[in-house]
């Protein structure tokens, strides 16, 4: 199992970033797939998911600016970043529970700084 994040960066208070998450290794389409989030100094924190039939949760600190979404044909999840405030900056980090392991990403920086 293999998940490969892009699309961190920085970006300005009220900024937008699309995060992208490559899988291989595994049927991707027949997992949920979720979004996590390190910030300095806190606990890791569940993002958001997407279940394989494209049902989807949100912690309530993102819900109405971010979307997640899957591409099942290109085996990638993506995590859409509107209105991206201070607190939102961290490590994202792709994971999928596979066959009773979790797996993980190496993880992509986002900074919302002015």
């Amino acid at each position: 199992v293999q998940l490969v994040e892009s699309g961190g960066g920085l970006v300005q208070p009220g900024g937008s970033l699309r995060l992208s998450c490559a899988a291989s290794g595994f049927t991707f389409s027949s997992y949920v797939m979720r979004w996590y989030r390190r910030a300095p100094g806190k606990e890791r924190e569940l993002v958001s998911s997407i279940t394989r039939t494209g049902g989807t949760n949100y912690a309530d600190s993102v819900k109405g600016r971010f979307t997640i979404s899957r591409d099942n044909a290109k085996n990638t999840v993506y995590l859409q970043m509107n209105s991206l405030k201070p607190e939102d900056t961290a490590v994202y980090y792709c994971n999928v529970p596979f066959l009773y392991s979790d797996y993980w990403g190496q993880g992509t920086q986002v900074t919302v700084s002015s």
